[in-house]
C-alpha cells in the first residue's frame, strides 16, 4: 500500500500503517477463462438504489481562472485547433494552457514543480477543468498523452473533499484497468501526486498473492486501482466494499472491452451509488466503448485529441524493413549495434512468448544485456525486470503484447519483430513523456501483406510519419 497521512479540507485520509499494496499484475481474470469468469459477480447481491439513502458529496471543485475567462470565443477555438482538440456536450467548460489556471492547491501544484513538467498536455487542457467541474467526462486520446494524471489530480481533489474514511468503510475512488502492468503505474502516479495530502492507495490484481492485499484494503484506502476480476474476488469474499465510491474511472475502456471484462465492469458498476462522478478513458470510440459510456455515464461531456482511431504517435518515427525471416536476427543484431553506441534503452517486440524467450537467450548469448517478460512470468520476476530495464542495468528488453500498451518505459528505440498488432498504432508502443522522441522499427516478411499510404513495389524501407497498418496473420 502506497499512502500518507492527512489530507487537505475534510482531509480524505487518516494515515497510518506501513505495508505494500502492491505491484502489478495480470487482467486479474476476466475475459480468457471460460466457465469460471462467467460466474465473477454471481455472489455479489444486487442493491435496490432506488430506496437507498445517498448522503450528499461535494465534487464540482472548479473556478475558471480570470485569464481563461477574458479569452475570446475565438482564441479558445484556435487553441483547440492547434491542439486537434474537439469537444461534445453540453456546458463544457473552457481549456486552460498553464498549470497555475487550474488553481491546484499547493500540495499539487509542488509535487508539479518536482516532476518539471513545463506545460500541460492537450488532454489535460481539457480534461482538468471538465473533472474538476464534477462532470461525467469521455477522454479519447493517444496513448502516452498524460492521461493518468487527467484523472489522478482531480481524484486527490475529490478526495480531499470527503469525509474521513471510518473503520470499515471502503475507497472513495475506484480507478478499473485492463492489466497488472497498469495498474501499477497508476498506482505509481497516484503515489507520487497523493502522498503530500496522505492520501492512501494500493493496487489489486490477479496473478499477486491476496494477502497483502487485503490487509491494504483492511487498513482503509481512499484510492483503489484494481484490475475487474480480482476486485470482484474481494468483493465476493467481502475484503471491501463500493459504498462510498463517488469516483470512478475507466481507464483503457477499449482495452479492457477487448479483453472481455464487459460483465465484469457491468457488475462492479451495479455496487456503485448512481450519483457517483464517473470518467472513462480510452484510445479508441468504437460502439461497444460508446455503449458503455451511455449505460454508464450521465449527461457526459467528451474531449478527443487527435484522432478517435489508433493512430501514431508523431514523436515517433516509424521505420518499415521488409526482410526474409531468416534475415531479422542480423538485422536486430545492426539495430542493437547503432543504439548501443548511444547508452540507450531498446525495447523488442514479439508475437509469442517462446519467441521472446528464445531471442532474450540467443541475445545473451552474444553478450547482450537483455531480459524478457510475458505473461508466463511469475509476478516477481515481471517487476525485477522491469525495475532492472528501467535502472538501465539492463537495456535491452524484450516482451510480448503484455507490454505493448500502457506501460511507461522511455525508451531510444522499439523494435516490432512479427508482432500481431497493428504496428504502428499507439498500442504498440509503450506509453511515453508526451514530448519524447523515438524511433520504432518493424520487421516484416516480404510475403506479408504492408498496406501504408503510398505503394511499395519491392521489398524496401519504408520511413513514414503517418499511420502504418501492417497485416501479419497468426505470429510465427
Amino acid at each position: 500500500m502506497s499512502y500518507g497521512g492527512y489530507g487537505g479540507g475534510y482531509g480524505g485520509g487518516y494515515g497510518g500503517g506501513g505495508g505494500g499494496g502492491g505491484y502489478g499484475g495480470g487482467g486479474g481474470g476476466g475475459g480468457w477463462g471460460g466457465d469460471k469468469m462467467d460466474n465473477l459477480g454471481g455472489g455479489l447481491r444486487n442493491i435496490d438504489w432506488t430506496s437507498t439513502k445517498l448522503e450528499h458529496f461535494e465534487k464540482n471543485f472548479y473556478i475558471e481562472d480570470k485569464r481563461v475567462s477574458a479569452r475570446s470565443d475565438r482564441e479558445i477555438e484556435e487553441f483547440r485547433r492547434a491542439k486537434e482538440m474537439k469537444v461534445q456536450g453540453r456546458g463544457v467548460p473552457r481549456p486552460v494552457t498553464s498549470f497555475d489556471e487550474l488553481g491546484f492547491p499547493d500540495y499539487i501544484m509542488t509535487t508539479i514543480a518536482a516532476q518539471g513538467f513545463a506545460a500541460p498536455t492537450p488532454i489535460q487542457c481539457q480534461a482538468w477543468p471538465m473533472a474538476l467541474s464534477g462532470r461525467d467526462l469521455v477522454a479519447i486520446a493517444q496513448t502516452g498523452s498524460g492521461k493518468t494524471i487527467s484523472f489522478a489530480l482531480p481524484a486527490m481533489l475529490h478526495i480531499n473533499a470527503q469525509p474521513l474514511l471510518a473503520p470499515g468503510d471502503g475507497p472513495i475512488a475506484l480507478i478499473l484497468a485492463p492489466t497488472r502492468e497498469l495498474a501499477v503505474q497508476i498506482q505509481q502516479e497516484c503515489t507520487k501526486f497523493g502522498s503530500n495530502s496522505r492520501i492512501r492507495n494500493t493496487a489489486i490484481y490477479g496473478g499477486a498473492p491476496k494477502g497483502p492485499q487485503i490487509r491494504d484494503l483492511q487498513r482503509g484506502v481512499e484510492i483503489v486501482i484494481a484490475t475487474p476480476g480480482r476486485l470482484i474476488d474481494m468483493l465476493e469474499t467481502q475484503k471491501t466494499n463500493l459504498r462510498r465510491i463517488t469516483y470512478l474511472v475507466m481507464d483503457e475502456a477499449d482495452r479492457m472491452l477487448d479483453m472481455g471484462f464487459e460483465p465484469q465492469i457491468r457488475k462492479i458498476v451495479s455496487q456503485i451509488r448512481p450519483d457517483r462522478q464517473t470518467l472513462m478513458f480510452s484510445a479508441t470510440w468504437p460502439k461497444d466503448v460508446q455503449k458503455l459510456a451511455n449505460d454508464f455515464l450521465r449527461d457526459f461531456i467528451q474531449v478527443n485529441i487527435g484522432s478517435m482511431e489508433l493512430t501514431a504517435n508523431h514523436n515517433i518515427a516509424q521505420i518499415v524493413e521488409v526482410c526474409s525471416d531468416f534475415e531479422k536476427r542480423s538485422k536486430l543484431i545492426k539495430h542493437l549495434d547503432q543504439i548501443s553506441q548511444e547508452n540507450a534503452k531498446v525495447l523488442i517486440f514479439v508475437g509469442t512468448k517462446r519467441v521472446a524467450d528464445d531471442i532474450t537467450k540467443y541475445l545473451r548469448q552474444d553478450g547482450w544485456p537483455a531480459l524478457a517478460i510475458h505473461g508466463d512470468k511469475e509476478q516477481r520476476e515481471r517487476d525485477w525486470v522491469l525495475g532492472e530495464f528501467k535502472a538501465g542495468r539492463s537495456p535491452i528488453l524484450i516482451a510480448t503484447d503484455v507490454a505493448s500498451r500502457g506501460l511507461a518505459l522511455a525508451s531510444r528505440l522499439f523494435i516490432d519483430i512479427d508482432h500481431t498488432f497493428f504496428l504502428f498504432s499507439s498500442c504498440s508502443v509503450p506509453r511515453l513523456l508526451f514530448s519524447y522522441h523515438a524511433t520504432a522499427i518493424c520487421l516484416i516478411q516480404t510475403s506479408r501483406t504492408l498496406a501504408t499510404s503510398s505503394t511499395m513495389t519491392s521489398p524496401t524501407t519504408v520511413k513514414t510519419t503517418f499511420t502504418v497498418s501492417v497485416a501479419l496473420g497468426a505470429p510465427a
